[in-house]
């Protein structure tokens, strides 16, 4: 490629209609609009983003009789948790927004998550089990918001995130009684 050709794709990527959601920006309000959706979907996207990490390191960190069970299921659900966080980040960027850039805009995309606080399984399970249903209840929010919008791609994308967030919450929950 030459100079002149790797010019022009930089000039047309910047004439691209794309744009950033910021989120000191953004004051998402009652009424459903597109911008108000897409804030919506990049917190879940930081939610799941966070969940994916969470399992990943409660499956490395957890002990017990039941070590190769627990670390094996969540090691399947932080993959899922990837899967689901990829799938809607396309949704957004299929509506042609970008999401953020780094890491550290990610994360503070959700700032309310709530972290494990110790090594106990019982107590770093009953946490992740918390914001998988802290999760799954914005992703009801967000299924509303979506259907008021007019946008059914993003409704059924979200139903699928919600009940696989759901169906882990009560697997796990059945595991504790």
């Amino acid at each position: 490629m030459t100079s002149s050709n790797l010019q022009q794709v930089f000039q047309e990527a910047l004439a691209a209609p794309t744009e950033e959601v910021v989120v000191e920006e953004i004051v998402v309000k009652k009424e459903a609009n597109v911008d108000n959706l897409i804030y919506r979907m990049v917190e879940m996207a930081s939610y799941l983003y966070h969940l994916n990490i969470q399992a990943n390191l409660i499956s490395l960190n957890i002990e017990g009789a039941n070590h190769l069970t627990v670390s094996e299921f969540l090691k399947e659900e932080y993959k899922q948790h990837l899967c689901d966080f990829n799938r809607l980040a396309e949704k957004v960027r299929s509506m042609d927004y970008l999401m953020p850039m780094c890491q550290k805009g990610l994360m503070g995309s959700y700032k309310s998550f709530k972290t494990t606080k110790s090594y106990d399984a019982r107590e770093s399970m009953i946490t992740y089990i918390r914001n998988l249903e802290d999760c799954g209840f914005k992703g009801k929010d967000l299924y509303d918001t979506a259907r008021e919008v007019g946008a059914p791609d993003i409704e059924v994308c979200v139903a699928q995130i919600v009940g696989n967030l759901f169906d882990t919450a009560g697997k796990l929950k059945a595991c504790l009684r």
